[in-house]
């Protein structure tokens, strides 16, 4: 109905769009599904075992009143300060800080990064109050943490950290609970980054330090990665001056997905904290165990990069072809760390590297042709396909439908499994030069080999493995 003191209709919201119960969003989900498993192809499971789900409501929030109904710099402080992060890109961090940004370089995960800094924060607070009082410790404690790629995990995991540690200060009964706030300082990670594309660095570091305001830390290094220092400057200016991130505080407060998120990683790292500070953050890391469970979650994500189930844009899938030889620069000193530091992309930097080296040397780059023959879809979608998969080597590749007079090393059919026998029985009977086929035809592959093909690539295949292995079998010079 009409407004008559403005002359506009009044909007009634909640009787527009009545609440729809679960059980009809439920019943929609299944009806679209047709059968196929709800679990499988809706909930993804994060590397720290979160079972994120397709859509969050209220109900996930039940029980969480002192989180979602705290207010912006007070306790518990999972809001924040209520004030807009500093730009910080030019300190280092004390040399008393507690560095969990290494323990994220090191491969952990998030629950293990907010888990290891509260006891490595706990054991640090009872050593300062054996001269000081709680409030005056408290205040002289400063973390670091790193942000990566995972944007709402790693929101998540800042306001947890900080509702976790104004909990574990609280029970050292400090006179202000102001003092429970964690002074916390926030960079852009390291361990996602890469030599072989410094653009998608820009793009990554950009929507890290979304994740560092938006979590609320009180100052944040942009670190660059293959681009100059004034656009990581840049990247924070654009974010406070133009989008604004310093305006509001905690935006992320009430959002169901990332209230229940913050709970859950906050809840999994007490629960490892708890586990550690039995016996003590220092003997946890004399035992060793601490840097093996660690360990167990750098090998589980680099499998995962090397096979390819998590795509590194411009590593190891959808590479630039005609980016510049790559130069491996040092990694920067870090002081001694439990837990060895690494980056994802290494490994295929290496093979890339190892290309280039090999072409400065003899003038030649290895060529690989995609031979393309048959049903369009498919040969169309191998091919797109193989030019990703061996473009992460850095080898020089043409297609064609003909191969008659080819300077190839390497040839790849690309065509559809009823087709590809015939094919291959075709081509390596007529040319030397090494055949593969990109596709998993796990029924033809022994009368494939009997026809003169010499290996496969396909989306189970561990690129790391096969592009060395071929970088061997063409002759790449170590």
């Amino acid at each position: 109905m009409p407004d008559d003191r403005t002359g506009t209709e009044i909007l009634n919201l909640g009787q527009d769009f009545p609440p729809v119960a679960k059980a009809t969003w439920e019943a929609a989900i299944q009806k679209d599904l047709k059968g196929v498993d709800y679990e499988k192809k809706l909930v993804w499971r994060s590397d720290e075992g979160v079972a994120v789900r397709p859509y969050y409501r209220r109900e996930a929030l039940a029980d969480l009143e002192v989180q979602t109904g705290s207010i912006p710099g007070e306790f518990p402080f999972v809001r924040g300060d209520a004030k807009a992060w500093a730009i910080d890109q030019d300190s280092e961090p004390g040399v008393d800080a507690i560095r969990v940004d290494l323990v994220l370089e090191a491969g952990a995960d998030a629950i293990q990064q907010v888990g290891i800094a509260l006891a490595a924060g706990v054991e640090r607070l009872a050593l300062l109050c054996e001269d000081r009082p709680v409030d005056l410790a408290a205040r002289e404690i400063e973390f670091v943490f790193a942000v990566g790629s995972t944007y709402f995990f790693e929101i998540a995991k800042l306001r947890a950290a900080r509702m976790a540690w104004a909990q574990v200060v609280a029970a050292f009964a400090p006179s202000d609970l102001d003092s429970c706030r964690m002074k916390l300082h926030v960079r852009t990670a390291r361990l996602n980054k890469s030599f072989c594309d410094p653009y998608t660095n820009v793009l990554r570091a950009t929507t890290e330090a979304m994740s560092a305001a938006i979590g609320g830390c009180e100052t944040l290094t942009v670190q660059p990665f293959g681009f100059d220092d004034h656009l990581a400057l840049g990247v924070q200016r654009v974010l406070a001056e133009e989008a604004h991130l310093n305006a509001v505080a905690d935006p992320a407060g009430g959002s169901y997905y990332i209230e229940a998120l913050t709970n859950t990683l906050a809840r999994e790292a007490w629960k490892l904290f708890q586990k550690i500070d039995a016996g003590g953050y220092s003997q946890a890391l004399a035992d060793g165990w601490l840097a093996e469970e660690v360990a167990k979650t750098r090998a589980a994500r680099e499998k995962a990069v090397s096979s390819r189930r998590r795509a590194l844009v411009g590593v190891n899938n959808y590479p630039d072809l005609n980016g510049k030889p790559l130069e491996i620069a040092p990694a920067p000193e870090t002081g001694d760390t439990p837990f060895p530091l690494f980056r994802l992309a290494e490994p295929f930097e290496k093979i890339r590297e190892r290309t280039a080296r090999h072409a400065r040397e003899t003038g030649h780059v290895p060529k690989v042709l995609l031979l393309k023959r048959g049903d369009v879809k498919m040969r169309t979608a191998r091919a797109n396909f193989a030019l990703n998969f061996l473009g992460c080597a850095g080898f020089e590749i043409t297609e064609s439908e003909a191969y008659a007079g080819t300077d190839a090393d390497l040839l790849v059919l690309c065509s559809s499994d009823p087709e590809y026998l015939a094919f291959a029985q075709e081509v390596c009977a007529a040319t030397k030069i090494p055949v593969i086929i990109a596709g998993n035809l796990k029924d033809q592959i022994d009368a494939l080999k009997a026809a003169g093909v010499e290996g496969f690539i396909h989306i189970a295949s561990d690129a790391v493995e096969t592009l060395t292995a071929w970088q061997n079998r063409l002759g790449v010079k170590n």
